[in-house]
């Protein structure tokens, strides 16, 4: 079914678009609003007001564009882009509420486990299973782009707009999870990382791994795993659009679940939580869509 949108000074406004740069706007917002609590206030909100004037120029670039492969590549290239923006804003502004809850977490784990599983879980570290699970780690990058490219060439345009809200709708929630519960992760929390004490070496999967932690992560963005909570609905929107594409992703994504704990990126914690924040957003993702359809026929209809 084609999703409504509504016209704004002449561009196409789609749940898309609301969900992703709302999303946006929101930690924006926050920053402007936070301004003295935060390190780097005047990059967070510059760089934010720069991805939301590119979203903005990609919307008007897509009304003049016809030609499938390149709306698809402007597309994709502005939505995901903002994923990531959304991802960085919110970093900052873990602080602005709440102390680092890693030790409520370590706690939380030793109460139910008797054990700290991502310390616990060196005893498995060899060098071949490492180099798997950095490879699922570092590959799940790759599914974003490509899964959207099927979707879009097997399903259409509409059908890839529902891979873009969702993934929109799970980034947002990831975000506001890191604000109001902010956890630095393992190898930024000192009393973990001194527990971390078996070597974690692998080949090149390994090497890429380890340069995204040391130069994009930063500590936090833990609760709920971005990754688990992403690959989650993923895999569920490979399942509804493609079909063979569910279980053919079906031993990367659980490696993955399982990498971000393994390659001490995460708390089993943040693992669970975030598989959690995207089996919530799929059920969720109906009654939304069905809310915005209604709003915007209500707004259409006050506009003729």
């Amino acid at each position: 079914m084609k999703t409504r949108r509504l016209v704004v000074a002449g561009l196409e406004i789609g749940l898309t678009d609301v969900v992703t740069l709302g999303g946006l706007v929101i930690f924006t917002a926050l920053a402007a609003v936070f301004y003295g609590r935060i390190a780097r206030p005047l990059t967070v909100i510059g760089a934010s007001l720069l991805f939301i004037a590119l979203y903005i120029a990609s919307l008007a670039a897509l009304t003049r564009i016809r030609r499938p492969w390149l709306r698809f590549a402007v597309r994709t290239a502005a939505v995901q882009m903002t994923f990531l923006q959304v991802y960085k804003a919110a970093n900052e502004l873990q602080l602005v509420f709440l102390p680092w809850q890693d030790d409520r977490v370590l706690a939380l784990e030793q109460a139910v486990l008797g054990f700290q599983p991502v310390v616990a879980v060196q005893k498995f570290y060899t060098i071949p299973l490492s180099e798997w699970m950095f490879f699922v780690y570092v590959f799940y990058i790759i599914i974003y782009p490509v899964l959207g490219a099927i979707i879009y060439f097997k399903r259409g345009e509409q059908a890839n707009e529902d891979y873009l809200c969702q993934l929109g709708l799970v980034n947002l929630a990831c975000g506001l999870g890191f604000v109001l519960f902010p956890v630095a992760s393992p190898m930024h929390w000192e009393k973990v990382r001194a527990l971390l004490t078996e070597p974690l070496t692998a080949g090149v999967f390994g090497v890429m791994a380890e340069w995204i932690r040391a130069h994009i992560h930063q500590p936090g963005g833990s609760i709920p795993s971005p990754h688990c909570a992403v690959a989650t609905v993923m895999w569920f929107m490979s399942l509804k659009h493609t079909k063979r594409g569910f279980l053919w992703l079906a031993p990367i994504i659980l490696s993955l679940y399982a990498s971000t704990v393994y390659g001490r990126f995460h708390y089993l914690s943040d693992m669970i939580t975030g598989i959690a924040a995207g089996i919530l957003v799929i059920l969720a993702a109906p009654a939304i869509r069905r809310a915005w359809e209604r709003r915007s026929a209500t707004v259409q209809g006050a506009a003729q």
